[in-house]
């Protein structure tokens, strides 16, 4: 149980240092351009992505559906959260220094970039028939062949 947990604070760690390197290279890199700015953002935006999809990949082969979306959703729940209040204080910016607009659009695009992930990831391990469910049917089906049939007799 521990290394489940361990798994997702990684996971959500490693969602959040994306999102301070792409603020870094934003800050640091193109300070005042803003047309290079979104273009980090959306480079930090499609890695996330990338990365959620390789993790719903990977654990979805292990775990049912129900242990990965719960994995998933609170590593990603952790990381936004690190990402929209602590993001901004690594560079120096107020969280809510933008406006609520800016903020809540903050939370919607990185909602939508891993919901992206995640499903994408899933399907395609869903379409290989590697996930956990269809594993399972596979082995009761091996199963249920390799058991004789048994005759009734009248």
């Amino acid at each position: 149980m521990g290394q489940r947990w361990r798994a997702v604070g990684v996971l959500a760690a490693a969602l959040f240092l994306v999102n301070v390197v792409a603020r870094l290279v934003t800050r640091f890199a193109f300070p005042d351009d803003d047309a290079a700015s979104d273009r980090v953002s959306l480079v930090m935006f499609l890695v996330i992505g990338l990365i959620l999809a390789g993790a719903a990949f990977r654990w979805g082969a292990d775990r049912p559906l129900g242990h990965l979306a719960g994995d998933l959703a609170a590593a990603v729940g952790v990381a936004l959260a690190l990402t929209v209040f602590v993001g901004p204080l690594v560079v120096g910016e107020n969280p809510f220094g933008g406006g609520a607009g800016l903020f809540f659009a903050q939370i919607w695009l990185y909602l939508a970039a891993t919901a992206a992930g995640v499903l994408i990831g899933y399907l395609i391990l869903t379409a290989l028939g590697r996930d956990y469910r269809s594993r399972q049917l596979k082995r009761y089906a091996e199963m249920r062949r390799s058991r004789p049939r048994r005759i009734v007799r009248r």
